[in-house]
């Protein structure tokens, strides 16, 4: 039997917030809600110290490719519609055969 782990980078833009305060609580409230809804794992990954920036990890393990990159764009609407302080912006996927 066959896995798919698939591996999502989204960078989030934070244009008119101006504290570390406010960044965080919407970042950890995205993550939060993703993590409780999904089963998948989610964390800030980069940019940890620059309020204008925010880069969160996604991983997701599936049996099939399909439903690996299904769950991937799934998740990925569910941040875009989940944010409220920031926008999004680039977004990168990759699927790992294991």
């Amino acid at each position: 039997m066959s896995a798919t782990v698939g591996s999502v980078r989204v960078t989030l833009f934070f244009e008119s917030t101006f504290s570390l305060k406010d960044k965080r609580g919407e970042v950890k409230r995205v993550t939060s809600r993703i993590s409780n809804q999904f089963n998948c794992a989610i964390a800030e990954i980069e940019d940890l110290d620059d309020m204008r920036v925010a880069t969160l990890g996604v991983v997701v393990l599936s049996t099939s490719a399909d439903h690996a990159s299904q769950m991937m764009n799934t998740i990925i609407d569910r941040i875009e519609v989940l944010l409220e302080i920031s926008t999004l912006g680039e977004i990168e996927t990759e699927l790992y055969p294991f």
